[in-house]
């Protein structure tokens, strides 16, 4: 409690004491009692609910958050022209009376939902979009009264700047940023843009009258029943088709990874078959170089003297008829003199 709310509070005791007094010698003086005592309280109960009363009709608190307009009987205008700071002040008791403005931040909100908003019910912007298809959008619109011309705002609105400006000029400028894009603009590539395009037009409507736009929430946007579903059945359309895609491009995949391995087999036999045909080629160039060198190394007489230790390694003398010759002719073991 402020201390002009104080004096008030204390001003209607002192007018219930002078009341009571009065009403107190009033019956004393019926029984011819002697009311001398009592005169004295009526009379100093008058004066001090007059004074009282009096002083708390001339002050004023201003709230921080708050400008007060003077509506005055000896203003040239009928008002002062410079509205009431934040702090006590004073005003002229039974001449002047103050109008309290906010100017801290409101918010006016327009929702389908029941239970959001200014308004009981349905509050939705309905709207119509480029191409006919009818929308509702739930948005919520931040302002507050401008502090340099709240004297303009209380001649041209009162108090009736919410209801009578800031819904209609809402309403009316987003009705008109819809009417400018696509159904699936609006809920899609184009919100921002509608979004920025309805918070441009608005903040200069409000400004012609003596309000700030701190902000457009564009809250929601919904359908009617019919479309809805019709987009919801397009989705699920959508949504098989590209299931149906994934499942083709699936099988394409295991198609060419089959493809790759069988390639890839089919590369490894034939580096084999290469292998191998590489080995026997090379090994039969080996034998065959064997073979030529054993050939070349080979003398009648090496090929003897092998003969004879293969025969057997347990042969100690051999026995031949004597008019028959020796198997192979042995080594000339004779030395020329």
């Amino acid at each position: 409690m402020n201390i002009a709310s104080a004096i008030q509070t204390i001003g209607s005791f002192a007018w219930i004491a002078f009341i009571g007094l009065l009403i107190l010698m009033a019956v004393r003086a019926s029984r011819n009692q002697p009311v001398k005592g009592i005169t004295t309280g009526v009379i100093s109960a008058a004066v001090a609910a007059i004074l009282l009363t009096t002083i708390g009709a001339g002050l004023v608190f201003i709230q921080p958050e708050q400008r007060g307009i003077v509506v005055s009987a000896f203003a040239a205008k009928g008002y002062r022209e410079q509205s009431l700071q934040p702090g006590l002040r004073w005003i002229i008791p039974f001449a002047e009376q103050v109008t309290l403005y906010p100017i801290s931040r409101q918010t006016y909100t327009m929702s389908a939902a029941t239970n959001e908003g200014q308004l009981t019910g349905d509050d939705s912007i309905r709207a119509r979009t480029k191409d006919g298809q009818e929308v509702y959008i739930d948005a919520s619109v931040v302002y507050q009264i401008n502090p340099e011309s709240i004297i303009e705002l209380h001649i041209n609105w009162q108090n009736r700047y919410q209801d009578e400006l800031v819904r209609p000029a809402s309403r009316n400028t987003i009705r008109d940023a819809v009417s400018q894009y696509g159904v699936e603009e609006i809920v899609s590539t184009k919100r921002a843009e509608m979004e920025a395009l309805v918070n441009e037009q608005l903040a200069a409507k409000l400004a012609q009258n003596d309000l700030v736009l701190i902000d457009f929430l564009l809250r929601d946007i919904h359908f009617s029943d019919e479309y809805a579903a019709a987009v919801e059945q397009k989705q699920i359309a959508e949504q098989q088709a590209q299931q149906a895609a994934f499942v083709v491009e699936q099988k394409r995949q295991e198609a060419e990874q089959a493809r790759q391995v069988a390639q890839g087999q089919a590369d490894a036999a034939v580096i084999a078959s290469q292998g191998a045909a590489e080995a026997r080629l090379i090994e039969a160039n080996a034998e065959s170089e064997a073979n030529r060198l054993l050939s070349e190394s080979l003398t009648p007489e090496l090929i003897q003297y092998q003969y004879i230790l293969n025969l057997s390694p347990n042969v100690q003398a051999i026995f031949i008829p004597s008019d028959q010759q020796f198997i192979l002719p042995l080594p000339d073991t004779t030395t020329t003199p």
